[in-house]
């Protein structure tokens, strides 16, 4: 990379060494501009390093522009033509040619092969090195100016950086941590955009049932989990669940969590665990029967775990308020009753949401409508790109939230 060099006006400033602005960076400088990337942090990617448990969940298999933009909540219409310039094909394009396998696991997720985020971070930090990106590191900028000329000015604590064009890649507020404090937000309202207030969208869910911390780290990988408020249900998904020592979380939770949210704000919120989605409860009555008779004398918590985890033998058992030392056929009728509506629905109170430092993506920010998703240039302010979390765009689990910053990244460097 190239040694910064003071008192120049830049073709692009990027703010934001994240996947979006590394995306964006990487773009801009193979048209030809001159680019200088502003990191706060010591070194780039560092919330990148950490997503998907370390593993990077690189995008989501919807290669359809109107699948894949149909996956995200309330989806903006603006997102066809964000994904029709660059999609999941062209995501995975772009990580492929630089030698980064991929693989597909349940979900449509689709992950490095290595299992590593570090992978995707080279290829993208390797892409900078090869189009001579500028690179400085930490450097906080503290506000950004529209000067004469289109000219923008960023202000940082080092001095001021002049730019024909800026793109705002500062992220959202999750993961507070990895430099991601709302500063875009504070940047851009001071220009006149409209902010729509962050919250957290994907995050683990905590409960009130104590019990949860003695399974914790048990997953589950095929649930049906049901969100209840005032005896009506509200939502409900399938997929895998995560026991944490304060609750839920996994990609189901995630998904569900800002449903969740809303619903807390108006009273209490209780969650039904289906824990056999796979049988009704007439197919469970005689899966149960079967199992109960095959050996009669066997005691029933042994019998239990060839249909769950033994981990939640003794909490669904104790639920059901069956005594696991009891003889398979000594288990009355009214307690295979309530044991099969335990299994279908195992209760759960929702306590709280966790906070920012939990949350895997924030929603809230800038207005879709103040931007232009053709180029990614602000409709208020000429020359200014805004890019990846600094959007108002809720982003299920899966992939989606990364797939939108390459594809914001790279539209935004593509035309600035």
């Amino acid at each position: 990379m190239n040694e910064l060099k003071t008192g120049k006006i830049w073709d692009v400033v990027i703010i934001g060494g994240g996947a979006a602005g590394m995306m964006a960076a990487g773009r801009a400088s193979e048209r030809g501009k001159s680019v200088l990337l502003l990191e706060k942090n010591t070194s780039l990617g560092k919330k990148l390093l950490i997503t998907g448990g370390g593993r990077c969940n690189v995008t989501n298999d919807k290669p359809e522009v109107s699948n894949l933009v149909n996956s995200y909540r309330e989806a903006p219409k603006a997102l066809f033509s964000l994904f029709s310039q660059f999609g999941v094909t062209s995501t995975l394009e772009f990580f492929h040619a630089r030698g980064m396998d991929t693989k597909l696991e349940a979900e449509g997720r689709i992950f490095p092969a290595s299992d590593r985020a570090a992978s995707v971070w080279q290829v993208l930090v390797d892409n900078l090195n090869q189009q001579n990106v500028t690179v400085q590191t930490n450097t906080t900028v503290l506000g950004i100016e529209a000067a004469a000329d289109s000219l923008i000015q960023i202000r940082t604590k080092n001095g001021m950086e002049t730019a024909k064009s800026c793109v705002v890649a500062a992220g959202g507020t999750s993961h507070p941590e990895t430099g991601s404090t709302g500063d875009g937000f504070r940047w851009l309202k001071a220009l006149g955009h409209s902010i729509n207030e962050n919250s957290f969208a994907l995050v683990p869910v905590a409960l009130k049932d104590t019990w949860v911390a003695s399974v914790a780290g048990l997953t589950l990988a095929d649930i049906r989990l049901n969100v209840w408020q005032d005896d009506k249900r509200q939502d409900g998904r399938r997929g895998k669940l995560l026991f944490t020592h304060f609750g839920i979380s996994g990609p189901t939770v995630l998904n569900m969590s800002s449903k969740i949210g809303e619903l807390l704000q108006y009273g209490e919120v209780r969650l039904e665990l289906d824990l056999l989605p796979d049988l009704d409860h007439g197919q469970l009555k005689m899966e149960l029967h079967k199992l109960l008779m095959s050996v009669i004398n066997k005691k029933i918590k042994n019998s239990l775990t060839s249909l769950i985890p033994s981990g939640l033998v003794d909490i669904v058992l104790n639920l059901a308020q069956i005594d696991g030392e009891k003889a398979n056929n000594s288990v009355t009728k009214e307690e295979r009753t309530s044991l099969i509506k335990t299994l279908k629905a195992l209760p759960l109170t929702v306590k709280q949401l966790l906070g920012a430092d939990k949350a895997i993506v924030s929603s809230g920010g800038v207005k879709v409508d103040e931007v232009n998703f053709k180029t990614m240039m602000s409709k208020l302010v000429p020359n200014l790109y805004i890019v990846g979390d600094v959007l108002d765009i809720d982003r299920p689990s899966g992939g989606y939230s990364l797939q939108l910053c390459w594809a914001s990244g790279f539209v935004a460097g593509d035309n600035c």
